[in-house]
């Protein structure tokens, strides 16, 4: 095979953000080689394809492939830039797992010959860009940040995503990025680079500032939806409708409640947060309350499923939703999909007829369990006894009320509750009739 241009540059993962990152890029008339370890993600792209649900992504594929301007591979080429847009999970004890940037980092190295910007674009714990630094600098001596000794430069930055799923190629162009550097000649190398495609500002600072600036907006949404799941579940124990309550306090102009649901799902707001209880443990209280609440949501549905499970002999359950936010296909840290397995587990006489209308088989964790079948949303309503709403995607919205009737509904998103009398978020007790009660 012969040498990729060395103009080019190359992006280490092809997952949600490296190859829209890959694909925008290429579409704004730079040549982009794509790598990941999946040779499905790679003969995709190499047919114009993509691998999993993103709008607008496949039109931008197939038309760079098609160009010559994008194309993908298992092995890591020389470039002059690098983009590394790899997952960064965290492991036992909450700790970022950088196992997958070292590997990343580790394919670069061989590759370098000075004069090369590694960008690092992987949502990390402050200091991750340097230790990207340090890693490549260790293995090569002959390597230098400034020059010193006439040995020749590479230099990094940080450049984290801030983009939403099923928003992202929209997004990619039209928000702000921030932008860091270990030196200032890197921020601005870097800034150059996004400036092909991004519409919006392009803020620079330091790599620390960076890092820690994706984690902050995360944290920030943590902490508020958190502030929503705790309010959900003190309005169920006073039989009071959530959705209604925050309806109504956020008609005040200073005040903007988000919405509850069944936990928080995805690789950011899921995660990110527990960068910064790690970097800082003493000190980060308040978001690590935001996280444990946020964590526990998911069991409190659990309980409320069980219950209700417990009212008939072998129950048919239609978990409606999979993915961690609506009309996507993205399981990543879905508290839902979380739910499912569980429920499949503890309810082994249970028939669970999970439904989610962006994939084409199940996922691992639900492959294995005998009593979980991948339904359609009409088959499974008429069959179930409970109906567990879990993700607000839009064809759940058009639910008819008349196929509910008689059917334990359990609405963790709010969707169904001008239909039903909602189990979580209110009693649907008229408020007379429970004061009557209680005046008995």
């Amino acid at each position: 095979m012969s040498e990729p241009d060395p103009r080019c540059v190359a992006v280490i993962g092809l997952g949600y953000i490296g190859l829209p990152t890959a694909a925008v890029l290429a579409t704004h008339g730079v040549r982009v080689v794509g790598v990941d370890v999946s040779d499905r993600h790679v003969d995709a792209v190499n047919r114009g394809h993509v691998p999993f649900v993103e709008p607008d992504l496949a039109t931008q594929v197939a038309g760079a492939v098609s160009q010559g301007l994008l194309s993908a591979q298992s092995e890591t080429p020389h470039a002059t830039t690098y983009i590394v847009a790899v997952p960064t999970p965290f492991k036992d004890g909450h700790r970022a797992d950088l196992s997958f940037i070292d590997a990343a980092t580790d394919a670069i190295i061989p590759q370098l010959r000075g004069g090369e910007l590694i960008i690092l674009e992987s949502t990390s714990p402050p200091g991750t860009t340097e230790h990207v630094a340090t890693r490549v600098l260790g293995s090569r001596p002959d390597l230098s940040l400034d020059g010193s000794g006439g040995r020749p430069v590479v230099q990094f930055a940080h450049c984290p995503e801030r983009v939403l799923p099923g928003r992202i190629m929209v997004e990619l162009i039209t928000n702000d990025r921030i932008i860091g550097g270990l030196t200032p000649d890197a921020a601005e190398r870097a800034r150059d680079l996004y400036a092909v495609f991004c519409r919006g500002e392009l803020h620079l600072t330091d790599t620390r500032t960076a890092e820690m600036a994706k984690l902050t907006e995360n944290a920030f949404r943590d902490v508020n939806i958190a502030f929503a799941n705790e309010l959900s579940v003190i309005a169920e124990r006073l039989g009071i409708d959530v959705w209604e309550l925050i309806e109504l306090a956020n008609m005040h102009p200073r005040v903007n409640i988000l919405q509850p649901g069944p936990g928080v799902g995805g690789h950011c707001i899921a995660v990110d947060p527990w960068f910064i209880v790690d970097a800082a443990p003493e000190q980060a209280n308040l978001i690590r309350t935001a996280r444990q609440v946020n964590d526990g949501k998911p069991e409190h549905v659990l309980a409320r499923a069980v219950d209700a499970a417990r009212e008939h002999e072998a129950p048919v359950i239609a978990a409606l939703g999979l993915a961690f936010k609506p009309n996507v296909d993205d399981l990543r840290e879905s508290p839902s999909l979380h739910i499912t397995a569980e429920l499949a587990r503890r309810l082994p006489e249970a028939r669970i007829m999970a439904v989610e209308p962006y994939i084409a088989t199940a996922p691992d964790v639900l492959a294995g369990l005998d009593n979980v079948e991948l339904a359609q949303t009409e088959r499974a309503i008429s069959s179930a006894d409970i109906i567990l709403l879990l993700v607000d995607h839009a064809q759940f919205k058009t639910i008819n009320t008349a196929d509910l009737a008689g059917k334990v509904v359990i609405d963790t998103r709010g969707i169904l509750r001008h239909r039903t009398p909602p189990i979580l978020g209110g009693d649907g007790a008229n408020p007379l009739d429970r004061l009557t009660r209680a005046r008995r």
